[in-house]
């Protein structure tokens, strides 16, 4: 169960959402391990809405975890919004922001294994730039027309924390946007 994270904070608070969605994801139905060309790590395939697990690029746990919560946050996009993936740019660019400021992609942690670090504004700097590279490794644009797509959505996007409620920079704020998902229904429940 572990190895494909299911365990993981970030990854139980999609999957309750999804279902609360009305997408019930199966891990046998929705999820494909296969060996990928590059160095992708992952991606969600919106024709058949699976999840694609490069079992060749991912190195160890923590990184399986982010692969799957990046990607589940694409397929929980495709659930509760109409996302046209394959003709408009500027919703795939909404969706590689948002999985990049969500997932973890660019937590402080990792920027910092990546050398990556700043300190002003620099994780919306790292969203942007993760989100430009995801568009470029699946549409055949230029860098110019990725930019431009993520610069039009990127306050709207980046400011969209469902369904976490929250960007979870870390496992705990992930575990606190878990409960939080949990108890949402209870407050109006009781009114």
């Amino acid at each position: 169960m572990e190895q494909l994270g299911l365990a993981d904070p970030y990854v139980k608070l999609l999957l309750d959402a999804m279902k609360h969605s009305g997408c019930a994801v199966n891990k046998e139905r929705h999820f494909s391990c296969e060996d990928c060309n590059g160095n992708v790590s992952g991606g969600f395939d919106a024709s058949v809405s699976q999840i694609v697990l490069c079992q060749n690029n991912i190195c160890n746990q923590a990184h399986m975890n982010r692969v799957v919560t990046h990607e589940l946050i694409h397929a929980f996009d495709h659930c509760r919004a109409h996302v046209d993936w394959f003709t408009n740019v500027r919703h795939l660019a909404c969706s590689e922001v948002r999985a990049a400021n969500l997932s973890g992609d660019c937590s402080l942690l990792n920027e910092i294994l990546r050398l990556h670090f700043g300190l002003k504004q620099h994780h919306q700097t790292c969203v942007r730039d993760r989100a430009i590279r995801s568009i470029l490794a699946v549409r055949n644009i230029s860098k110019e027309v990725a930019q431009k797509a993520v610069d039009e959505v990127f306050e709207s996007c980046f400011n969209d924390h469902e369904p976490f409620g929250r960007i979870p920079h870390n496992k705990t704020y992930a575990r606190y946007a878990h409960r939080d998902f949990q108890n949402r229904d209870r407050y109006y429940s009781n009114i």
